[in-house]
């Protein structure tokens, strides 16, 4: 089909966003910035380490390589607008499996209100997906890691433990309980929830991609501050608590340092500032570093590429 011919493919019939004032076809798109300024994040996923098409669809891969990059447009308060999508496979990848990822990727930009405004495809002895996310701030000011104050209430918005639990059942070589395996094939973040926090005065945010501790732990080391989560406050869900049980493992440890979920976590000046749909869990302290129940916890917090 070559290069050309499978733009073509994957790109015609699609509709886009109205803040996509020129899509795919010319040297570069035009994305409207209402605001003026435009929040941009990039990922690269690679096939063996970020995702196994044994384990997930096409579909499924692309939905999450959109996801992971449009949550960290989220975590800045931001709307998502667009993304760019960078293609590398080797040549004799079928045509179905490159229109299955940009399907996926087309879904989830929907999801979150951006679209898939243009790329690159070029050929690789493997397939890396880098998917760049653009959003627009919406008049509110960049929500950081920096901004924590002692006092603060932490508090965080979508599901944790469950892309860990659906690790840890595919990885035993098991294809349920569904809605657990899907939670890893599938992230959802919740995209508005950033807007939301934003608008409602936090002073910090994240995107949990490694593990909630782990990410926790950037706000506390960027704000020069020290955090303690209560276990008493974190939803532990029962379907967790059964995988958990079945194989042996720790459905609390999945929650505290499992990532691939996208929730996001955030501090806000005081409880009643905490959107609905958020749930405290902690609070921010003098010191440094992240503590469960005022200790420090002993196992590793959380992903950390080459280590």
């Amino acid at each position: 089909m070559g290069e050309f011919g499978l733009i073509r493919r994957v790109t015609a019939g699609r509709t886009q966003p109205p803040t996509t004032l020129l899509g795919p076809g010319d040297d570069a798109a035009v994305v409207a910035a209402p605001d003026g300024r435009v929040v941009v994040s990039t990922d690269v996923l690679v096939e063996g380490v970020h995702f196994r098409l044994d384990w997930s669809s096409p579909e499924q891969v692309g939905r999450k390589a959109a996801a992971v990059n449009l949550a960290d447009v989220a975590a800045m308060g931001a709307m998502p607008t667009a993304l760019l999508i960078g293609l590398a496979c080797p040549p004799d990848t079928p045509s179905s499996l490159v229109e299955g990822i940009t399907a996926g990727l087309w879904q989830e930009a929907a999801v979150a209100g951006a679209g898939v405004v243009g790329g690159d495809m070029v050929s690789s002895a493997t397939l890396v997906i880098s998917v760049t996310a653009l959003g627009d701030m919406g008049g509110f000011e960049p929500i950081t890691r920096s901004g924590a104050q002692v006092g603060d209430v932490v508090a965080v918005c979508g599901r944790l433990g469950w892309a860990a639990g659906g690790l840890a059942v595919l990885g035993r070589g098991f294809r349920s309980p569904v809605a657990v395996v899907g939670a890893q094939r599938n992230p959802e973040p919740p995209y508005a929830a950033g807007p939301q926090a934003a608008a409602a005065g936090a002073t910090a945010m994240i995107d949990v991609s490694d593990g909630l501790l782990a990410d926790l732990g950037h706000i506390a080391d960027e704000s020069g501050i020290g955090i303690d989560i209560r276990t008493e406050l974190l939803e532990v869900h029962p379907r967790l608590l059964d995988v958990a049980s079945a194989l042996g493992a720790d459905a609390r440890h999945w929650v505290l340092t499992g990532g691939e979920d996208h929730a996001l976590a955030a501090t806000f000046p005081e409880p009643a500032a905490v959107p609905e749909g958020w749930r405290t869990i902690g609070t921010v302290r003098h010191g440094s570093g992240v503590t469960v129940d005022g200790r420090a916890y002993e196992k590793p917090p959380g992903w950390e590429h080459w280590r």
